[in-house]
């Protein structure tokens, strides 16, 4: 049991999980699942006692239990406790004042990466402001390295979404090239395909390759098909570069995703064994989102965003090239307006740095959300300043297939302008030895773009 006392009220919480969920700022899916704080005195007395909890106490105290969630035995079993003795003292006030404090820097935040349980993340994300999450993930620095480098402060990448509602060749080669053109794609060229086969992915694999190889595009290539697709496409001789795959935090979310770690530890072992990276051979992309456990009745009464940092935990496992939080694309039943989504995306970002993640983050919005471009605008300026890996690059930031809002090619020039960020140092000089930027990051008139096109055509 937990308690605070407030103004000669007793807040009582029965268990850690209770205590977590009532701490979470407010959000539309801990509301549903029935588990959010009654009021906003409730949450603040949430919030104090959480502060006072020992962070040691998330290893005492399994939220899922071992015995049932091979999640949590990861978790587990994964943790460097080594590493851990240096922070095992704190609270999990102390420990938010130790990550805020400007002696603690890039060195000492990587050197704990693997000691920081999913539990504490959240745990302490829940009593920062907007400021604290920010300010400590701007202190870390996850890189990663396939055929361009990822994660490199002063850079900021993007993952160019060439999406089209038939899967048309012709359609994604003219958002390809489009994006190409404003510098976009140097973490990702990747397709979500409308029609998950392997024919397809193997189609759409092959005309991206043959691009990439003819062009000398410095980049990597995905089709985010199922993982189950995938190595069925590698056994068939596709040329695989990223092994995607959409994780949850709970054995059960997964299993709704037809997965489970086995399946997840074949796809990277076949994309291994490829070893097409020039440079790495970091070869899995994985994609998250608040809300999924709840939304696949899978969240066993833990509130979504502890469920979101530990699926963190998955990822981990696996030394992926990317991760991104699908932030807004759930929909307003988890995360309900702008305020939600911006505090979701910098609270994913701020749990998956800390826990040594490349992570990304596709600042997006459902139609029937109660947000717009100008709350995307907000998210993306404060996730730019707080380090980001890489956005989306997305033709006009509208998603023809998913039907979703998202970041365009226009929006990765505005943040890489107004923060002096450039694209992975290969793919820059990829777009200066090719006319299309020149050493100051800014755009030229291309004379020879007729080239690239040339290929749309064939």
């Amino acid at each position: 049991m937990y308690k605070h006392t407030v103004n000669n009220i007793v807040f009582v919480f029965d268990t850690l999980a209770e205590l977590m969920a009532k701490a979470s700022p407010l959000r539309s899916g801990d509301i549903l699942a029935g588990i959010a704080a009654k009021s906003y005195q409730e949450r603040v007395a949430a919030q104090m006692t959480l502060a006072e909890i020992p962070i040691c106490e998330f290893l005492n105290e399994p939220l899922i239990p071992y015995e049932t969630d091979e999640v949590t035995r990861l978790i587990f079993d994964s943790h460097d406790k080594e590493g851990f003795k240096s922070i095992s003292h704190l609270t999990v006030g102390d420990f938010r004042n130790y990550l805020l404090d400007n002696t603690i820097q890039k060195n000492e935040l990587t050197s704990i990466q693997k000691s920081i349980t999913p539990e504490i993340a959240a745990a302490v994300s829940k009593i920062m402001s907007l400021q604290d999450l920010i300010l400590v993930s701007s202190k870390c620095e996850v890189i990663t390295k396939f055929r361009s480098t990822v994660g490199l402060k002063g850079h900021l990448s993007t993952r160019l979404q060439p999406n089209h509602p038939t899967d048309d060749v012709k359609g994604i080669l003219a958002s390809v090239v489009d994006g190409l053109f404003y510098g976009s794609g140097d973490a990702l060229i990747g397709i979500n395909p409308a029609f998950d086969n392997i024919n397809t992915q193997i189609n759409l694999l092959k005309m991206l390759d043959d691009m990439r190889q003819q062009y000398k595009i410095p980049t990597q290539i995905c089709i985010l098909s199922h993982i189950t697709n995938t190595i069925m496409s590698i056994e068939k001789g596709a040329p695989v570069d990223l092994v995607f795959q959409s994780i949850g935090g709970t054995e059960k979310t997964n299993k709704s995703f037809g997965i489970n770690l086995s399946v997840l530890k074949e796809g990277y072992e076949a994309a291994q064994s490829l070893s097409r990276g020039t440079i790495g051979n970091n070869v899995m992309y994985f994609e998250t989102g608040q809300g999924s456990s709840l939304s696949s009745n899978s969240n066993h009464g833990i509130d979504q965003q502890t469920l979101e940092a530990r699926a963190y935990a998955v990822a981990r496992e696996f030394n992926p090239f990317l991760v991104n939080s699908v932030v807004g694309f759930i929909g307003p039943e988890y995360l309900f307006d702008g305020k939600q989504i911006i505090r979701a995306g910098l609270e994913d970002h701020f749990c998956a740095k800390i826990m040594g993640l490349p992570m990304g983050c596709d600042i997006c919005y459902t139609n029937h959300a109660e947000a717009d471009q100008d709350d995307m605008d907000v998210l993306l300026t404060l996730l730019g300043t707080a380090g980001c890996n890489f956005i989306m690059g997305i033709p006009g930031a509208d998603d023809i297939m998913l039907n979703y809002q998202s970041t365009s090619f226009h929006d990765a020039l505005y943040i890489r302008k107004l923060l002096g960020l450039k694209p992975a140092p290969e793919f820059e000089e990829w777009l200066i030895k090719n006319g299309i930027m020149n050493h100051n990051n800014e755009l030229l008139p291309h004379k020879s773009q007729h080239k690239l096109l040339e290929l749309i055509n064939k």
